[in-house]
């Protein structure tokens, strides 16, 4: 889980300036899953370092919702593939 939150962090844009974020049509709302996405990577976080193991239900869904807002993003032209 801890590689999972590393590579998300590595991949998608959360310093962003809200400016850039809202241009022209949006693909979802960037700002929306941008906070969305960073409060779970808290959460899953804090869960962590109060000593939780997560299942492999808990990794795969984490890393499931990670790849869906990143789509969005790219889609956004907010991340690059």
């Amino acid at each position: 889980m801890y590689d999972l939150i590393q590579q998300v962090r590595a991949v998608v844009p959360f310093n962003t300036p809200v400016a850039d974020l809202c241009v022209d049509d949006c693909y979802g709302c960037p700002k929306k899953l941008l906070e969305y996405l960073d409060m779970e990577l808290e959460d899953w976080q804090q869960k962590l370092d109060d000593g939780h193991i997560p299942n492999f239900a808990e990794i795969n869904s984490l890393g499931r919702r990670s790849r869906k807002i990143v789509t969005a993003l790219e889609k956004n032209g907010l991340v690059m593939n």
